[in-house]
């Protein structure tokens, strides 16, 4: 799938899944990410980042670029878009903002809304060590495979819940990362167009 075909299919095909969420609980601090995708030789690629090990929340995880919203941000976009300037040197005037998905809430009491966009040009990768261990570009094509994105149940206070997860080269994707990929591949695919 290409630029072209992802920006009509995104834009017009409405929204009929629900993402793989955890219940609501109490007030949740709101955060946003950015799920870019990138065009390379006609094959668009998720840009995610890999945190880093001294982090107290999530070490080591696979994430998109983004954080918790701040006073200064208007919206959850103006969020997702600052944070991919701070940690990957990814800048709003080189993306196309498509749209938001529905908000995950997560266990560690985040709900995160993720913006989608295309990027509209090549960019020099510029991390914030701070935040970013590492920065990866991944084919969409691979997550819209069914045979690469998996379920499981666990236990969590007596009660079942399912995780999402998918690996990919020596990364593993899991959680509210691989339920936000999940339910882009389950979009695009409920409208016949193929990776």
């Amino acid at each position: 799938m290409n630029a072209e075909q992802f920006r009509l299919h995104f834009s017009l095909q409405p929204l009929v899944h629900e993402i793989v969420s955890a219940p609501a609980l109490g007030t949740l601090r709101q955060a946003a990410v950015l799920m870019a995708l990138e065009e390379h030789n006609g094959e668009l690629h998720l840009i995610l980042t890999q945190r880093p090990n001294h982090l107290r929340a999530h070490p080591g995880q696979i994430s998109f670029p983004g954080g918790k919203v701040e006073p200064e941000d208007i919206n959850s976009k103006a969020t997702a878009l600052r944070e991919a300037a701070e940690e990957i040197g990814l800048h709003s005037d080189n993306l196309e903002v498509l749209g938001l998905f529905p908000p995950h809430r997560t266990f560690t009491g985040f709900e995160i809304t993720p913006v989608v966009a295309l990027v509209k040009a090549p960019f020099e990768l510029v991390l914030d060590p701070g935040e970013v261990a590492a920065c990866f570009r991944a084919p969409l094509s691979y997550f819209l495979d069914d045979a690469h994105r998996h379920k499981r149940s666990f236990q969590r206070q007596g009660k079942h819940y399912q995780v999402m997860f998918m690996p990919w080269r020596q990364y593993f994707i899991w959680g509210a990362t691989a339920a936000m990929i999940d339910l882009l591949c389950r979009h695009l695919k409920h409208g016949g167009i193929k990776g």
